[in-house]
């Protein structure tokens, strides 16, 4: 019997709060992804490459999943709470009927351990399900396909997800459970009334109102303009201001419902009692309703900054070569005699030879080129982000590396570009993509048009066509911030002979292969053979560790948070409703029918996440921006309208979950309602 009714309390308590059980399984979800993400086909590969950053990423997911827990224990206690007291009578009910007090605590124990069992049964196979589909994802974004996928399933994870999660389930009944018990049975059946909160004038409120609004202002002006990030004085100054900011806004929202209330005696129904409603939740809860909007925002700004890292990274280089042989660290004729013995050539669609120098004929390094016409052109622009870091490229190009001509048109042909065509005392620039941004390139294409004449080593050079920007090699074996491309015969008489040459090569795939295959196929070739390369996989780890990296981790603190904040707004409006089932009575016997209560009652809900989430979502807008200036590079700050649409895009998307919770929460009230309207029997 004692079993039969644990089972049953408890399988009637996740019916009634299916908003605190959808949470927990969401929290269970996250954690396992989050502690299994050693296991999965990404980051087992990224470790070939990346090895120590990912070590370094993987060490801190301990820290993410303790601060979770935290975090969660809170959610955890502060729902439970809302559950024990909504029983409270019916524990008072048992004790009356006999039940020992002992006996009374081990049921409860029985009920939670059902429900955290429950949701673990649930939480994890479709945790591990989830996982899969993600690692598919991922492996086929990256060109692994999915035959190179593995199942993984990771018992540590799945161990450490239900042992955190039981164990703050446990810790929160321990100190809710051992409260109620300890309880006298009046104190039990007696509903006690909400402690009286020191309430001041109405301009008190609305004095609060809009100092809020200055100070959320002027933290979302500091934020977007950069200012926060110039020192850590201003970046506190702009904390300190949108905190308080929030906070003096929540705190003053009584005004804000009075005057809608006041509005709405003109409009008869329930207008004004749901606005005094409001008005009265919010004076004895503005500091949560503060907290999850806060919450929210966090969620909101790692969500979408995550987002729009993600893209940037994904996007950021344009794939040409596949490999790269340094003739600097070995004979690139040995390396294609060795290539040739091996029949590895056979393997790769186009090899080429790309030559690049110094200039060899003077040794007057400080004026071996001169462009004063361009720099002077330069300098007669207006002030900007991009001529001040145009200005710092060109620094010292007074002695350049030159490119042969030849070998980059095949470069360019590789690519599906034209080719550039040079005449004799002509000369074109080449700027690394890495270095000189979208900006940069536009203010020096402008100046190319006017064909300025230049001088290098004596001779008389005019700079034509456009500024060059693809990668030379695959990955890093050099990076030139500002070059020359010469015709071959320049091109030899001002190297004297005396260049590298790096081999470059592009891979033939077999129909149906996928890249990342092949390259680790030849990849394993070419180590057995004793040659020295660099492949796109090396370029290619280093992104998608970005990628992973800010996509799993802001996607995974952006879910937590969000759970939270939504949870603590969802479970503290449900407590407030309950506590006013009186007046619900009221209503009903004064003659409002079923469906004027739940539209009243939906419109506080839409009211009560509305202002939290309309708050967060305003404020994400300036955040994200603050913190793509911030953290990530100049090159993203030059492309940040583009990377911001990406984050608004993620911000709207939270915010249709949010709607999604709002619903959860109105049909929650609706089946309150229900019992509400039914005859009450006096005890």
């Amino acid at each position: 019997m004692f079993f039969k009714l644990a089972f049953r309390n408890s399988r009637r308590s996740r019916k009634e709060n299916g908003l605190f059980f959808s949470s927990l399984l969401v929290t269970i979800i996250a954690f396992y992804i989050i502690l299994s993400l050693p296991n999965q086909d990404v980051i087992l590969f990224l470790k070939e490459m990346e090895s120590d950053a990912v070590n370094r990423l993987i060490a801190m997911i301990p820290l993410f999943f303790g601060a979770a827990l935290v975090i969660l224990f809170f959610l955890v206690y502060y729902a439970g709470k809302y559950q024990l007291q909504r029983r409270k009578h019916e524990f008072g009910l048992y004790l009356m009927m006999g039940m020992r007090r002992r006996t009374l605590f081990f049921l409860l124990l029985a009920e939670d351990l059902y429900s955290s069992i429950f949701s673990l049964v649930i939480g994890l196979p479709v945790a591990v399900l989830l996982s899969e589909v993600i690692s598919l994802v991922t492996a086929r974004i990256a060109g692994m396909g999915v035959i190179g996928h593995r199942f993984s399933f990771s018992p540590e994870a799945a161990l450490l997800t239900a042992a955190g999660f039981l164990l703050i389930k446990l810790a929160a009944f321990l100190i809710l459970s051992g409260r109620i018990a300890r309880q006298e049975i009046a104190g039990l059946l007696e509903e006690l009334p909400e402690g009286v909160k020191k309430q001041f004038s109405g301009a008190v409120y609305g004095a609060a109102v809009a100092a809020g609004a200055g100070c959320l202002g002027t933290a979302w002006w500091m934020a977007a303009s950069g200012l926060a990030w110039t020192g850590l004085d201003k970046m506190g100054l702009t904390l300190l201001l949108g905190l308080c900011g929030t906070w003096l806004l929540f705190f003053g929202l009584r005004f804000v419902m009075n005057f809608f209330a006041k509005r709405g005696e003109k409009s008869g129904g329930l207008q004004v009692f749901h606005f005094r409603q409001l008005e009265e939740t919010v004076i004895h809860c503005f500091g949560a309703l503060a907290v999850s909007s806060l919450l929210i925002l966090a969620a909101l700004c790692c969500f979408g900054a995550g987002a729009a890292i993600m893209r940037f990274y994904g996007d950021s280089e344009p794939h040409v070569l596949d490999y790269t042989f340094d003739g600097d660290q070995q004979d690139i004729s040995e390396v294609r005699k060795t290539l040739a013995a091996q029949g590895l050539d056979a393997g790769f669609s186009s090899l080429f030879e790309m030559k690049v120098g110094h200039i060899q004929t003077t040794e007057d390094y400080e004026n071996a080129f001169r462009m004063d016409s361009v720099t002077e052109s330069i300098s007669r622009l207006e002030d900007s982000e991009e001529k001040q870091r145009l200005q710092n490229i060109l620094m010292y190009y007074e002695y350049p590396y030159i490119i042969s001509l030849s070998s980059y048109n095949q470069l360019l042909d590789a690519a599906g570009l034209p080719q550039l065509s040079l005449e004799k005392g002509q000369a074109g620039i080449y700027m690394d993509s890495g270095f000189a941004y979208e900006g940069e390139r536009k203010i020096m294409d402008g100046i190319l048009k006017t064909e300025p004449e230049a001088e290098l080593d004596g001779s008389v050079y005019r700079l034509a066509g456009e500024v060059q920007s693809v990668n030379l090699v695959t990955d890093s074996s050099i990076t030139l911030s500002f070059a020359l491309i010469l015709p071959d015969e320049d091109f030899e008489y001002y190297t004297q002979g005396n260049y590298t040459v790096y081999l470059d090569g592009i891979l033939e795939k077999g129909e149906g292969e996928s890249l990342m295959s092949a390259i680790m196929d030849m990849n394993r070739e070419l180590d057995s053979a004793g040659i020295f390369y660099e492949s796109y996989l090396q370029n290619m780890g280093r992104q998608m560790f970005y990628v992973a990296a800010a996509g799993y981790i802001t996607i995974y603190l952006a879910v937590v948070f969000l759970i939270i904040a939504n949870t603590v707004i969802g479970v503290q409006f449900l407590m407030g409703q309950r506590k006013s089932g009186r007046r619900y009575q009221t209503l009903s016997r004064l003659g409002a029918s079923y469906g004027e209560l739940c539209r009243a009652s939906g419109r506080q809900v839409n009211w009560y996440f509305g202002i939290p989430a309309g708050v967060a979502a305003l404020s994400s807008v300036f955040g994200v921006r603050a913190l793509l200036q911030g953290l990530l590079s100049s090159r993203t700050r030059s492309d940040i309208g583009e990377v911001m649409w990406v984050s608004v895009i993620m911000i709207l998307f939270l915010c249709v979950i949010e709607c999604i919770y709002m619903a959860a929460v109105r049909r929650s009230c609706s089946r309150w309602l229900l019992t509400v309207m039914e005859p009450e029997r006096e005890e």
